[in-house]
């Protein structure tokens, strides 16, 4: 269930691109009709709505991609776009070798296999595009610190991630190039008989619809009751002008159900979470949930929701689909019949309605409303009873066990930094195939007989400041040690120098003070405990002396000295020295910086007498937030518990 929600999170970077989508299609079926229906496309405004439905198309049409690549990023260590690379080689290579072409070309008796071919024709689908990530920032995690013999170096650390990947990626397809079809083949099978079953069978098959999308199995389904695959075709049929007479089922009745869940049911289940989600945390969950209700009743786009929980709560899915299947079947009793060309918002709504299948139309009223109370109904009191985590409240701690190795391919990168002259003196590093490239502010700080004692085969020194340290062909890893090394700040923490302790899409932020990282729910204070001054960590503090968590702006000091926040790329963390020690009046206390100060990541800021702060009764305990960790999709924080 852990990975299922980790997994939930990383769709959301994806996800993330799709409300947008969804609306430019919204505004672009208003304004030119006939890219839904069909016909010649004429006027001004007309192409306008045009290229607006293919801009958002253009994202919508490629979700699985999307998955792919987001997914990829989103669950691997770091956030390294390495497990990007490794995800989109992933995909590429499943999909190309899974491709209906290349099925005939390995088996041509595939080509009278129609099932197959469906199923191959299909394979770009979201299913593949979450394995292509798992299996990318899987082989990230498992892979980026792989060290190979010296004539195989270039290919190690994050170098090998991508191909293993490749070659995982290719024994995978192997297993679905026999698996994917029989799996597809059985759905359709399970389409021919609920086909029969009237009113159930319309019930059933929404059911299926929703409960198969994330793995991209609707398809098959799809193709079996919106077009032609075995003479039904409901959907075909439908925008072809035909009725109920001209067919030998109900027209519409695979589609009806659909309207008042995506239009009403979707925004309804989506209040209700809002409503559930705490207080503090409300305002992400608002942003996610708002713009999918909103993309779900305008023109029927629902990824933007199912996707944003769907991982985190699968049993909450398992009821969402269902609510499809109960409103399908009580559509298809009472008579209510409409159709989509592109899904069952309320822009399909209004041009279906003129159709000739079209029947009772205005029962998408009380459909609707009943949609609405019961979706509602349902997914408040689940979410509630079952203390489902949602979009923006997995208040989960993550724990940090990573030590700094002490060497990397034979190198000591401690000391290696040390003969560089430390942090500081490194303004730029970067690597070739065999050497480390780097500049220096101060070249009489370097000891060459030091580097080469930690393990260089060689130094040459390139200009006033350049130098090239000769390594060899692991000189990546080597490169991306000494980056996290100059990234870190000094002086900053007992055990694990440098670590992170607040991490986000915007940086990170290093642990400023001394002592042991606490979960901020341990910090002897409501408000910050609760989160009010956001998400954050405690530090048991055990020095005197506070850092700069990493390079900014000081852009706040309180007057008396016990609290200084710093800013940099969107990111604004508070460093709070005490619980309540705002009473001492700044005795006690050394602020070494001024507002408008730029500082450098483990720069002294502050000075505080620890002793004084426990002879006034208070708690010497630092907090460490990120005060607008609202405004950003992910916030990890990191605490030994």
């Amino acid at each position: 269930m852990k990975y299922l929600q980790r997994l939930g999170k990383a769709v959301m970077m994806p996800v993330a691109s799709l409300p947008l989508c969804g609306l430019l299609m919204g505004l672009g079926y208003l304004l030119c009709p006939a890219s839904m229906q069909g016909g010649d496309i004429n006027g001004i405004m007309p192409h306008i709505g045009l290229f607006l439905v293919k801009a958002g198309g253009a994202v919508i049409d490629h979700i699985a991609l999307l998955f792919a690549v987001g997914i990829g990023v989103g669950l691997a260590k770091e956030r390294d776009g390495t497990a990007a690379v490794a995800s989109l080689v992933s995909w590429l290579m499943m999909t190309v070798l899974l491709s209906a072409d290349n099925a005939v070309k390995l088996i041509p008796s595939i080509s009278d296999n129609e099932t197959a071919m469906l199923a191959f024709s299909k394979i770009e689908n979201p299913f593949i595009g979450i394995l292509a990530g798992i299996i990318g920032a899987g082989c990230y995690n498992r892979f980026k610190d792989t060290s190979l013999p010296e004539w195989l170096g270039f290919f190690s650390g994050k170098r090998s991630t991508v191909i293993v990947a490749g070659l995982i990626s290719t024994a995978v397809s192997v297993v679905l190039f026999f698996v994917w079809p029989t799996i597809f083949g059985g759905l359709v099978k399970l389409g021919n008989t609920i086909s029969s079953m009237g009113a159930v069978g319309a019930g059933l098959y929404a059911f299926f619809n929703r409960l198969l999308l994330p793995f991209g199995l609707h398809h098959a389904l799809n193709n079996v009751f919106w077009f032609d695959t075995i003479g039904l075709g409901d959907l075909t049929h439908y925008w072809a002008g035909d009725t109920s007479a001209d067919v030998s089922w109900s027209l519409g009745i695979y589609m009806s159900g659909f309207f008042p869940c995506m239009m009403f049911g979707v925004p309804a289940a989506a209040l209700a979470m809002i409503r559930s989600a705490p207080k503090d945390k409300r305002r992400f969950t608002r942003s996610i949930l708002i713009s999918g209700a909103v993309c779900s009743l305008v023109c029927g786009v629902t990824e933007p929701f199912e996707f944003a929980f769907m991982f985190a709560a699968p049993t909450l899915y398992v009821a969402y689909s269902l609510l499809y299947g109960i409103f399908t079947y009580a559509a298809a009793v009472c008579g209510f019949r409409a159709g989509f060309a592109f899904s069952a918002g309320a822009t399909d709504f209004a041009f279906s309605s003129s159709m000739p299948a079209a029947q009772n139309t205005w029962l998408i009223i009380p459909l609707g409303a009943a949609a609405f109370v019961v979706f509602y109904a349902v997914f408040r009191v689940m979410v509630t009873k079952l203390s489902i985590k949602l979009p923006g409240c997995d208040d989960t701690e993550e724990t940090v066990t990573e030590t700094a190795a002490q060497k990397v391919a034979g190198v000591d990168i401690a000391r290696l930094s040390e003969a560089l002259g430390g942090r500081a003196n490194l303004t730029l590093i970067d690597n070739c195939i065999t050497r480390l490239r780097l500049e220096v502010a101060d070249m009489s700080l370097i000891s060459k007989d030091e580097i080469t004692a930690a393990g260089a085969k060689g130094i040459m020194q390139i200009g006033a400041n350049g130098l090239q340290v000769v390594i060899g062909l692991n000189v990546q890893a080597v490169a991306d040690a000494l980056k996290a090394q100059a990234a870190a700040p000094a002086q900053n923490t007992d055990d694990k120098p440098g670590s992170v302790i607040i991490r986000c899409e915007a940086g990170e932020v290093y642990q400023p003070v001394r002592g042991r990282v606490i979960p901020l729910e341990e910090v002897p204070d409501e408000t910050f405990a609760a989160g009010i001054m956001g998400m954050g960590v405690g530090i048991v503090t055990d020095d005197d002396k506070a850092f700069a968590p990493f390079d900014g702006e000081i852009i706040s000091v309180t007057d008396t000295q016990h609290a200084v926040a710093i800013e940099s790329h969107g990111m604004e963390v508070l460093v709070h020295v005490g619980i309540d020690t705002v009473k001492m009046n700044g005795e006690g206390f050394e602020c070494k910086v001024s507002v408008g100060d730029k500082v450098t990541a483990g720069q002294e800021i502050m000075r505080f007498d620890r002793e004084k702060i426990n002879q006034a009764g208070l708690s010497d305990i630092t907090v460490v937030t990120l005060t607008n960790s609202d405004g950003f999709e992910e916030v990890f924080t990191y605490a030994t518990r």
